[in-house]
């Protein structure tokens, strides 16, 4: 019957109008510093601004500034299985493809700085703690394929085609003002304010989308959607109409049924030619930040607490407010998800509260080690769709490292990181995700005098692979099938930086 497949047929098309870009982006690698020793949550430091402010305190009096600069470069490829790809006409009748996002972040800047007097020290940081570049998905997402796909199957297409873009932008601009106090010579403590700045921006097209019609002498014609849909509601209001004339062929809950495909059918013709998504977003949120620092003999502990930021996004977007289902038919993820990119709403992004420990222990005049533990209560914020309760846990990240001065001018270290998520099937999906990991970073500092000091570094991340088994329902004739995909990532970062003293 008809009307039981263009209702399927409605929901997958709203989701092939969706995109969606965001999830865990706490950066912590706010300096060159942290790129050549990523564990810094106890050393004593101008970069301490940022990983341990209280233990800034330390530091000799005067004013110190510091200017980093880094360039990273990501990939994000998913190489998802469906059967449905086979039908696509470009895709040679194989059932796996494979979408690579491009990530560029030419300019990531950070400036820290203090001012210290007596038992006060007075620092400022910028920084970008979440977001920072432009990832390109320049055909599309599996995803975004599949529901086409399936649209065309539904609709008694033999085949499809579609080409397929994804754009997102994010940078989260940070701005943390704050005062640590010595309190002696072992015990300093700090408190300070962060201020939030979000800007995104977000691009999706589908566009020339086709299908493969079966024609009655047994022959197929490649047919635009839009033409083909058209024939698909005049048949739709045709059989409506004739079965109403029949009076008892369709019961009132089938008719009903019907006429409510046909309501939204005809409100899908609105994306029969494609989709145009762009989307702006703005949000502003603040949260404190607090920290302590001990001293004892040749080691030094510090802890630090980022609380939650709240924040909410505001949307500027070319998508109207998406289509409402009615209620007897039930609640449907695909259309809900629109909502993100809904013009004129609040869209919930918090930055999550962390809490960092660490330890360095001075085994030499000239050898420091260092130990750092990271956690994000990623449960706790609030994301849009409630997506952080899909998680089973917060994220936890483990640090080490050492820093070796050479010569009284150069520094040399090394050191990585351990990354753990609370990733479930639930939570991952094509259009944003992460996956564990594991960090190196090496590097060299050079002071070229009493005041001025130069950094070099670079930093790499090694992901593991996700595998997602989806089981779906062919609403033509009830049957399953699995979709498949593998989700994984690579990051490069270089940097360089300049630290003056006076």
């Amino acid at each position: 019957m008809k009307s039981k497949t263009i209702l399927p047929s409605i929901m997958l098309a709203a989701m092939a109008t969706t995109a969606q870009a965001g999830g865990i982006l706490t950066n912590t690698n706010q300096s060159i510093d942290f790129l050549r020793n990523p564990a810094r949550d106890a050393a004593i430091a101008l970069d301490g601004v940022y990983s341990n402010p209280a233990g800034v305190a330390f530091m000799p009096e005067g004013f110190h500034l510091a200017l980093n600069w880094q360039y990273a470069h990501q990939t994000r490829t998913v190489r998802s299985t469906n059967p449905l790809f086979m039908t696509g006409l470009k895709n040679e009748g194989k059932d796996t493809k494979t979408f690579e996002g491009i990530a560029d972040a030419p300019f990531i800047p950070s400036v820290q700085a203090a001012y210290n007097r007596g038992n006060w020290s007075y620092q400022f940081n910028f920084s970008l703690p979440g977001g920072g570049g432009v990832c390109e998905f320049d055909k599309g997402l599996g995803s975004f394929e599949g529901a086409v796909g399936m649209i065309g199957q539904l609709l008694g297409a033999k085949g499809y085609d579609v080409n397929g873009y994804m754009r997102g932008r994010q940078y989260y601009f940070g701005f943390q003002l704050g005062a640590a106090y010595k309190i002696n010579q072992h015990w300093s403590v700090y408190g300070g304010l962060r201020a939030l700045y979000g800007n995104a921006s977000y691009k999706a097209r589908l566009s020339n989308i086709q299908v493969l019609q079966g024609n009655a002498d047994g022959t197929t014609t490649v047919t635009n959607f839009d033409t083909y849909l058209n024939d698909k509601v005049y048949d739709l209001r045709k059989y409506l109409e004739t079965q109403a004339k029949m009076g008892a062929a369709l019961s009132a809950e089938q008719l009903a049924r019907g006429e409510a495909s046909l309501e939204l059918l005809n409100r899908l013709q609105h994306y029969s030619n494609g989709v145009n998504l762009m989307s702006n977003q703005e949000g502003f949120g603040l949260a404190p930040i607090i920290g302590v620092d001990y001293k004892v003999g040749n080691f030094n502990f510090a802890a630090k607490y980022e609380f939650n930021t709240q924040m909410k996004m505001k949307n500027r977007s070319t998508l109207e407010h998406p289509l409402q289902l009615p209620s007897s038919m039930g609640n449907v993820p695909a259309i809900n998800n629109i909502n993100k990119f809904a013009d004129d709403t609040d869209v919930d992004e918090d930055m999550p509260a962390m809490l960092a420990v660490g330890a360095q222990w001075s085994a030499l005049s000239n050898l420091r080690l260092n130990l750092g533990y990271h956690h994000y209560y990623d449960k706790n914020a609030k994301w849009f769709g409630n997506s952080q309760d899909k998680l089973s846990h917060g994220s936890d990240e483990y640090l080490g490292g050492v820093e070796w001065d050479v010569t009284d001018r150069v520094t040399i270290s090394a050191g990585g990181q351990i990354t753990r998520y609370g990733l479930t099937d639930e939570y991952m999906n094509d259009l944003s995700f992460v996956v564990n990991s594991y960090s190196t970073g090496f590097g060299v500092k050079y002071r070229v005098s009493d005041v001025v000091s130069l950094s070099a570094a670079y930093f790499q991340t090694n992901y593991t692979d996700y595998d997602k088994v989806t089981t779906n329902t062919n609403p033509l004739n009830g049957s399953s099938y699995e979709t498949r995909d593998n989700f994984t990532r690579t990051n490069r970062v270089i940097g360089l930086g300049c630290q003056i003293d006076f």
